[in-house]
Formats: C-alpha cells, structure tokens, sequence
C-alpha cells in the first residue's frame, strides 16, 4: 500500500522549534515527527511513501538517508515554490499513477498524531466506492465540514460567522472538523484542479458538487491531536507520559 505525508510547510507556528529544522523533523518525545508517522503507516501495512519537502528540505532527505528510510520505500517531492495540500498531491500524482492500480492510498499530515484505525478507514472507503474519505471529528473548530446524514460531503463554513459554500443542497446537515487524514482512490488525481498550488478542499467541494462520493469517516473514540504548535507538542507529551496515547 502507498501513501503520502504532507510535510513540506514551513511549521510557522511551531517556532521557534522550526527556525533551524523542518516541522517533519521537530521531536515529539525521542522520535521526530517524521519517524512517529511513518512507524504508524508502516504498522497499517503501508510499504511505499512519498513525502513532499520545502522548509530545509536538504536536512529532510538526509535524515531518511541516515536511518536507510526507515525500511521503507520512500520517494521525495520537492516543492520549490509551496503547492498546498491539492498542488502537492497534484506534483507527486505520478508515485500513485504509475503502476496502474486502483487500490485506494493514504494522504497523512506529518503533525498530526492520532489513533485512528487506517485499516477500518480504507476498508470503509473500499466498501462505499468512495472517491476520497476524510477522517472527521465533532471539533471546535472556525473551519467546519459539511455532511448529510448519509455522511457525503455536501458543504464547508470557512471561518466562523460566514455563509456556507454549498457544493449541493441536503438538510438536516452536521458540522464537523477535518483532521488531516484522507484515503483517496488514484483517479481523482486525474480531476484535480488546473492551478500548480492550491488547497484539496475545494477540490473535494467541486468533486461533490459534480456527484462524486466523498465521505466522512468519524473518529469521535480515536485520540487525536494536531503537532502544530509548542503547546500542543507539550500536551501530547504529557499523554504519551500519562498513556493517554502509545
């Protein structure tokens, strides 16, 4: 199985942490970001991973050297100019493309750590056909997701006190927060959008808008934290201490 991990931001929010290394590269306990995401793909049977880099990207590729890429296949995607999340998926389309499958593979934030189950994920994703399913969660959040009761995306609130965009009508409908995992089937790389950077949600909203099955996959029991700053690296310190999480 292959996988993505989207690392090439430049962690402004984690600094000072990110002022003389990659974010991939900040240490949650004794392990780097990087390694904590690629032992949880690996543990979920994922064999091949592309990685795309930007911040420091020469200190990325040479610390996967050190450690022999961790036993895994592991390519890189430079990122001269930043692409956002749809222009780096869009760049590295052709690691998923080439060997002509159709089996589904797994888009991950490197600064996000969490337990949610990717076998149940993709499985779920297998069994509804969907095009792309993202891992969701009733959150506070100002960026809200959209779903219907069948749990299709229908819709997002893009900061607080705005109207909805609207990709189609439903009602009754459920806000819930993104949580920067996603399973995704090969062919939507060839329905991204023509842009070199832009951001996948809106793409997953045009996709929808156009019939497309893009579904929610809740993750309520998980545990689940977004690395994006100082203090909530602390906090998932404090868990793994407390074993909140493992």
């Amino acid at each position: 199985m292959k996988a993505m991990i989207l690392a090439a931001g430049l962690g402004t929010r984690l600094r000072p942490l990110t002022e003389q290394r990659p974010k991939a590269l900040v240490q949650l306990e004794d392990r780097t970001l990087l390694q904590i995401t690629l032992g949880r793909l690996r543990s979920f049977g994922v064999s091949e991973v592309i990685v795309n880099v930007h911040h420091f990207a020469d200190m990325l590729v040479d610390y996967l050297q050190q450690h022999a890429n961790f036993g895994m296949h592991i390519e890189i995607s430079r990122e001269e100019e930043l692409l956002d999340t749809g222009g780096g998926l869009k760049k590295a389309a052709p690691f998923f493309l080439r060997d002509g499958s159709d089996d589904p593979f797994i888009v991950h934030n490197v600064d996000v750590l969490s337990t949610i189950d990717l076998a149940e994920m993709v499985g779920r994703h297998r069994e509804l056909g969907a095009l792309a399913t993202l891992a969701i969660q009733r959150r506070d959040s100002s960026r809200q997701l959209l779903f219907d009761h069948a749990g299709q995306l229908c819709g997002r609130r893009n900061g607080r006190d705005v109207p909805v965009e609207w990709a189609r009508n439903a009602a009754p409908v459920e806000e819930l927060a993104f949580c920067g995992v996603h399973v995704l089937s090969p062919k939507i790389l060839t329905q991204m959008d023509d842009a070199p950077a832009f951001s996948i949600v809106p793409t997953y909203l045009r996709l929808a808008s156009a019939g497309e099955k893009i579904i929610a996959y809740r993750i309520d029991g998980a545990y689940w934290r977004d690395l994006g700053t100082p203090a909530s690296l602390q906090q998932a310190s404090d868990d793994l201490k407390r074993g909140v999480v493992s």
